[in-house]
C-alpha cells in the first residue's frame, strides 16, 4: 500500500510539471502576454525545483520523508489555489514558483521514503518511481487540456487532497532511517559519472521537448506531434522499470549511445516514419538513462550519506533541462536542425570521460544496498 501511494505521488509531481503547457495559451490570452513572458512563467517552476531540492534535504535530516512530503504537498496546494482563485501574472508567477519548490520536495521526499521503507531494494523500487514520473508526464497535459485556467488546477488540487489523505493514512515508518550527508561524496568518480549521465538525460530531453517539435511540425500537425511524444513517454516509463533489473553502468552506457543517436537522427531527417523510430529510441534512452544514472549514484555513494549527493544530482538535472531547449534552439537556428545532435554529443563526451575516470567493477546485477 505504501509503495503504491509513493508511486501515485511521483505521478502527481510529474503531472504538476507538465500541466502548464496546454494552459499557457489561456494565460497568455487572459493577460495579454507574449511568448517571452510565458517562457519565464514556465521556467519559474524549474527555478522553484532547484530551491526545493536543498530545502527538502535539510528537512529530511531534521525529520523524516513523510514530513517532507506533507510540507511539499502544502506548497503545491497553495500554488494550485493561486491559479484557481487568483487573477493575473502577479499571482501566477509566485504560484508557479511555489509549485516548483513543492515539486523539488516531492522528488526528494518520495525517493527517501522509498529508501527508508525498502532497504536492499532501493534501485529496483526507485526505477518504478521513475516509471511513475513517465505516467504523470502523460496525465499532466490531459489535465491541462480540460479547459481554461482554473479547471485544470482545480482537478489537480483534488488529486493532491486525495493523496495527502493517503499519505496521512500510511504515516511514517515506525523506525525511520537516518540519512546523512558527506561532502566527500561529491568528489567521488562515481558521483561525477552519475551527474554526467543525468546531465545528458536532461539536455537530451530538453532538446527533444524544445526545438525538435518545430522540426517535426514541418510534416506533422499538433495532434500528431502529441501522439509522438505520448509514445516516447510510454516507452520511457516501461524501460525505466525494466532497467531496474539490470546493472546500471552498462545501462547508462547503452542509453548514452541511444539518446545521442536519436536526437541527431531526428534533426537530420524529415521522414515521418523515421521520426517514429526516433521517438521510440528516445523513450528507451531517457528511461534507461535515468535509471542507469540513478543506479550509479546509489552504488557509488550508498544510502547512509547520500542526502547532499542526491540534492546536487537532482539540481544537475534541473540545470540540464533548463539549458537543453535554449542551447538546442540556438544550435538549430545557427546551423540548422541537422546539427542539433551536437548538443547531446557534447554531454555524451562528458559521460565517456567520466566512465574513463570511474571504471568501477562490471557488476552483473543491479545494486542491492545495505
Amino acid at each position: 500500500m505504501a509503495y503504491l501511494v509513493l508511486l501515485a505521488l511521483a505521478a502527481l509531481d510529474s503531472a504538476g510539471y507538465s500541466i502548464i503547457a496546454p494552459v499557457v495559451p489561456e494565460i497568455g490570452a487572459a493577460t495579454g502576454s507574449g511568448p517571452g513572458l510565458m517562457g519565464v512563467l514556465v521556467a519559474s517552476f524549474a527555478v522553484g525545483q532547484m530551491a526545493g531540492y536543498p530545502l527538502a534535504g535539510r528537512g529530511l535530516q531534521r525529520s523524516h520523508a513523510v514530513a517532507v512530503l506533507a510540507g511539499s504537498l502544502a506548497l503545491v496546494v497553495v500554488g494550485d489555489v493561486g491559479f484557481i482563485a487568483g487573477d493575473g501574472l502577479a499571482v501566477y508567477f509566485p504560484a508557479r514558483l511555489l509549485q516548483g519548490i513543492g515539486a523539488g520536495g516531492l522528488w526528494i521526499g518520495v525517493s527517501f521514503a522509498v529508501i527508508e521503507r525498502f532497504p536492499g531494494q532501493e534501485f529496483r523500487r526507485l526505477t518504478g518511481v521513475l516509471a511513475a514520473y513517465g505516467v504523470g508526464a502523460i496525465a499532466g497535459p490531459a489535465l491541462g487540456g480540460t479547459g481554461g485556467i482554473r479547471l485544470p488546477f482545480a482537478l489537480h488540487l483534488a488529486l493532491v487532497a486525495c493523496l495527502a489523505l493517503a499519505l496521512f493514512l500510511i504515516g511514517a515508518p515506525k523506525e525511520p532511517a537516518t540519512f546523512g550527508s558527506d561532502r566527500r561524496a561529491l568528489r567521488s568518480p562515481g558521483f561525477w559519472l552519475a551527474s554526467a549521465g543525468i546531465l545528458l538525460v536532461a539536455l537530451s530531453l530538453g532538446t527533444f521537448d524544445g526545438p525538435l517539435p518545430l522540426h517535426f511540425s514541418e510534416k506533422l500537425d499538433q495532434a500528431e506531434i502529441a501522439g509522438l511524444y505520448v509514445a516516447a513517454a510510454v516507452v520511457g516509463a516501461v524501460c525505466a522499470t525494466l532497467a531496474g533489473r539490470l546493472p546500471p553502468r552498462p545501462v547508462l552506457a547503452a542509453s548514452t549511445i541511444l539518446m545521442t543517436g536519436a536526437i541527431a537522427l531526428g534533426g537530420l531527417t524529415d521522414t515521418v516514419s523515421v521520426w517514429l523510430v526516433v521517438a521510440v529510441l528516445m523513450g528507451v534512452g531517457i528511461g534507461a538513462g535515468e535509471a542507469g544514472a540513478l543506479g550509479v549514484l546509489l552504488e557509488s555513494i550508498g544510502v547512509e550519506r547520500i542526502v547532499l549527493a542526491m540534492v546536487v544530482w537532482s539540481q544537475v538535472w534541473a540545470v540540464g533541462y533548463l539549458a537543453g531547449p535554449a542551447v538546442g534552439g540556438g544550435v538549430a537556428e545557427a546551423l540548422g536542425f541537422g546539427a542539433i545532435g551536437l548538443v547531446p554529443l557534447a554531454a555524451a563526451l562528458l559521460v565517456v570521460a567520466a566512465f574513463v575516470a570511474a571504471p568501477g567493477r562490471a557488476s552483473l546485477r543491479p545494486p542491492e544496498l545495505p
